[in-house]
This record gives C-alpha cells, structure tokens and sequence, in this order.
C-alpha cells in the first residue's frame, strides 16, 4: 500500500489549500487575523489529518483522523458561506471552491465507509 501522498483525497485536499490561501490573500486586511486565518488553519488540517491518519498503525486511529479532516472541511464550508455573505468572494469562485468541497467530502465519506468494510 502506498502513502498518504499516493490517496487522491490527499491531492486534492493540497489543491484547496492553494485555492483558500488564494481566495484569503483578497480578504480585506481587517479579516487576516480573523476569517482569514481561521480558513487557512481550517484547510491546513485537513491534508495534515489524512497524512497523519495513513501514518497511523491502525484503521481505527486512520478512521479517527479522517473524522477530524471531515469535520475541518465542514468548518472551512461554513466560513467560505460566511465570507461569501460578507461579500469577501466573488462570485465565480465561491462555485468552484463549494463544489470542490463538496466532492472532497464524498470522496472523504467514501474512504471512511471503504476502511469501515474492510476492518471488520
């Protein structure tokens, strides 16, 4: 079995956090200790969790971690709302960046339900 660097969940969970440093860096200055740097850490974990989980000795601690990634992505998509109705995105991009988070979740989901089958 590969690494955490071989999982497409990882790649593209790297991608967004490009895409919400992109997208933060237009925050406007009173946001980049607030908002702002809230998404980021948001965003970090959750490539940092995927990685840490795949290092783990057991699918249950795997699993655990890719809870904790799950639940940051849920974090982030709440603040990308709440940036969206405080009109800090435009509107092209809050499209695209809903709609890669939304496939990251599914495809998060369906890794959880994939380790769940086979550690029984």
């Amino acid at each position: 079995m590969g690494t955490h660097k071989d999982l497409d969940i990882w790649k593209e969970s790297i991608t967004l956090v490009t895409d919400i440093y992109t997208i933060t860096k237009k925050f406007p200055d009173s946001e980049k200790f607030a908002l702002s740097s809230q998404l980021q850490r948001a965003i970090v974990s959750v490539p940092s969790n995927i990685a840490e989980g795949a290092a783990r000795q057991s699918d249950k601690e795997y699993l655990k971690h890719l809870y904790i990634a799950s639940g940051s992505l849920a974090e982030v998509e709440t603040q990308i709302i709440i940036a969206n109705n405080l009109v800090y995105i435009e509107k092209q991009d809050i499209i695209i960046i809903e709609e890669k988070i939304n496939i990251l979740a599914r495809k998060i989901s369906s890794f959880i339900k994939y380790l769940k089958g086979i550690s029984k």
